[in-house]
């Protein structure tokens, strides 16, 4: 087996701890985890590409945070869903996080049927959760979250499990009509690491 794959199959328990290792040793994730914490932000989870990029790069031997466009922050708060409302969080994180090396994207998952037919084209059930957002990725390997509890233990939500961005897969998840999204993102993933696989959709 070649060596990046030697935690694929090894079941969730192995995994999830490999995972938590290789998150608390990124100071980049650490550093927005803790600060997502300090706002206190309802039902903020650190999400996506900084997460499981950074995976591959540890596994891959490449530098941590290569190939990392941004650090997506999800929050979901339904008591305003006026843009002003949204806008200020994003402003106290752009503050917060001013140094980074990324640019961290901070968004309400309570307002995002509000603007996602305009942007995609196609409409968008409201979500009740931003877990709920995540179980609707375009790639189940892609969903997966975390956050940092008051007693600094790293809680981790991934619905479809750990093993697909382990084994370097790329699996559609076809709860909605996301095939562009798939296929976007695997025709870059695979620029930058060869060893991942894309399934079609």
């Amino acid at each position: 087996m070649s060596e990046h794959l030697r935690l694929a199959g090894t079941g969730f328990a192995a995994q999830r701890q490999a995972l938590e290792a290789i998150i608390r040793a990124e100071p980049s994730l650490m550093a927005v985890l803790d600060g997502m914490r300090e706002m206190e932000l309802p039902d903020g989870w650190v999400v996506s590409g900084a997460i499981y990029n950074n995976v591959w790069n540890a596994l891959t031997g490449r530098p941590m945070m290569t190939g990392v466009k941004d650090i997506d922050l999800f929050y979901f708060d339904a008591s305003d869903l006026s843009y002003e409302a949204e806008d200020r969080v994003i402003r106290e994180g752009a503050r917060r996080f001013a140094g980074m090396a990324v640019p961290v994207e901070i968004r309400n998952q309570a307002r995002v049927h509000l603007w996602y037919e305009t942007h995609f084209g196609r409409p968008y059930t409201p979500l009740t959760s931003s877990c709920e957002a995540i179980d609707r990725f375009a790639c189940l390997t892609h969903a997966v979250g975390a956050r940092l509890s008051a007693d600094d233990a790293l809680e981790i939500y991934a619905p479809y499990g750990l093993d697909d961005m382990f084994s370097f897969r790329l699996v559609p998840n076809r709860k909605l009509d996301n095939r562009e999204t798939h296929e976007t993102k695997g025709a870059r993933a695979v620029t930058i690491w060869p060893e991942v696989t894309v399934v079609p959709w």
